[in-house]
């Protein structure tokens, strides 16, 4: 994989620059301010795409199966784009009115299976604690480094083995994420009232919704287009996530020695993907710029790029490049990369 450039590695051909990642974060601002006009586009075209396709792929079960779930499977892509703006309503940067933004956010989460309060607050953790070594769990991938994972007993190795094979993190997991983990307020059981109305408000419309399409034609529906288009959401859902922290040249660190900043910039990748699945991923690929600075909204992502070509070389991944993040599991503290384990196996024995 080719390595990631970094603020302090750019090539030749850019102006030199001293700029950290705090003075980054800060000549981004002008970029937070919503546009009202494109984002009631960006809903309504991503909506529309979603219920029509919805809607034939469901008359197409009369004709065959087959053509219904490739239907679905497809509008599983226009509801990753709804998650993206239910992501964006979160950090309030989708549209200028708050109020309007949470109640869209509300409702897309029925959608998406995701109660909004509920996963607005888990993803704000993420946020302030990404790359942390000694605060993870909440809304990460849970990284080793090579001197702990060395440290663990045989049974401990199986299970982190286990867990961060692709069968568990994009086969089981999305599943478990997006249908059981998200009916209650996992993690903030006993902080309020209003994350449990948030989880059972959401999970009485999805329960309605499922009742009523079962009412109307039975269990096909469910099974040939509601299950393969949250199976595909999901997994891509994770998939994304995954590669926007899990690359090579990722950013970890001790709680002692962890920064906030350079966390947010060094530890998220520029995931370069084709124009048509940028679209449809709401460029969260640009997700350096994203944890920079949380507020600008997913359509002017591409315009910071366009205004900051040292930010387009940054930490970039294609997609054939990212399949090779799936075998990367370990953090090396010395080299300051990710390993495979053979690689950490390597290691140990050189040593």
């Amino acid at each position: 994989m080719a390595k990631a450039l970094r603020a302090d590695q750019l090539s030749a051909s850019f102006k030199p620059t001293e700029k950290t990642s705090r003075d980054w974060a800060r000549s981004l601002i002008k970029y937070r301010l919503p546009n009202n006009r494109r984002a009631i586009a960006e809903l309504s075209i991503t909506l529309s795409a979603f219920v029509a396709l919805w809607a034939l792929a469901w008359w197409s079960i009369a004709l065959h199966p087959m053509i219904a779930i490739a239907i679905a499977l497809m509008n599983g892509m226009f509801l990753v784009r709804l998650f993206a703006i239910q992501h964006d309503c979160g950090h309030g940067s989708f549209i200028v009115n708050n109020k309007l933004s949470g109640w869209i956010g509300r409702c897309l989460g029925v959608l998406t299976l995701t109660p909004y309060a509920v996963w607005s607050k888990t993803h704000a953790q993420h946020h302030s604690t990404s790359g942390n070594l000694d605060r993870q769990g909440m809304g990460d991938v849970v990284t080793r480094t090579v001197s702990e994972y060395l440290a663990l007993s045989f049974v401990q190795k199986f299970i982190y083995r286990v867990y961060r094979s692709p069968f568990v993190l994009f086969g089981l997991a999305p599943v478990y994420l997006f249908i059981l983990q998200n009916r209650i307020p996992f993690g903030f059981m006993r902080q309020g009232a209003s994350l449990w109305v948030s989880s059972m408000g959401t999970n009485a419309m999805i329960g309605l919704i499922i009742a009523s399409i079962y009412y109307l034609d039975g269990f096909l529906p469910l099974i040939l287009v509601f299950a393969p288009t949250i199976v595909v959401a999901s997994t891509v859902g994770v998939w994304l996530f995954f590669i926007q922290h899990q690359f090579e040249d990722g950013h970890f660190d001790h709680d002692k020695n962890w920064d906030i900043q350079d966390a947010a910039f060094h530890g998220s990748s520029h995931y370069k993907l084709p124009s048509v699945l940028n679209w449809l991923t709401a460029n969260i690929g640009i997700h350096h710029v994203h944890h920079l600075n949380c507020r600008i909204p997913f359509y002017r992502l591409a315009e910071v790029l366009k205004d900051h070509e040292a930010l387009a070389q940054m930490q970039t991944i294609t997609l054939r490049q990212s399949f090779k993040c799936a075998r990367l599991h370990l953090w090396d503290e010395n080299q300051r990369k990710l390993l495979s384990f053979s690689e950490a196996r390597a290691l140990k024995t050189s040593a």
